[in-house]
């Protein structure tokens, strides 16, 4: 199983970025797909997850109305819409999956595989 994101840089406060992240080797559709994401000298944190089936999402406090998640099974692809950005969201992304996944999988160890990450950097 391979999950690979991409789409992090830098940008400004108050702009905006997509993060992908492509999966391989797993039935994509079966799969819960998260975003959590680690500020620098801190513990990795929930930011979003969409169940298997695409038909509901959870966001953390800290994001919601600012961050969508999405997914193309189709593509094997889960998405993170990220708007009005701020400092304090800079971190390295990462995306897991949790088989058979919902909107209650928000804690790191519910999710059975996990990508490399991308740095997201947003100046003041």
């Amino acid at each position: 199983v391979q999950l690979a994101e991409s789409g992090g840089g830098l940008v400004q406060a108050g702009g905006s970025l997509s993060l992908s992240c492509n999966a391989s080797g797993l039935t994509f559709e079966n799969y819960g797909m998260g975003w959590f994401r680690q500020p620098p000298g801190k513990e990795r944190e929930f930011v979003a997850v969409i169940r298997y089936n695409g038909g509901s999402r959870a966001y953390a406090d800290s994001v919601k109305g600012r961050f969508t998640i999405s997914r193309d099974n189709a593509k094997n692809t889960v998405y993170l819409q990220m708007n009005s950005l701020q400092p304090e969201d800079t971190a390295v992304y990462y995306c897991a999956a949790a088989l058979y996944g919902s909107t209650t999988h928000t804690k790191i160890r519910q999710f059975n595989f996990w990508g490399q990450g991308t740095q997201v950097t947003v100046s003041s």
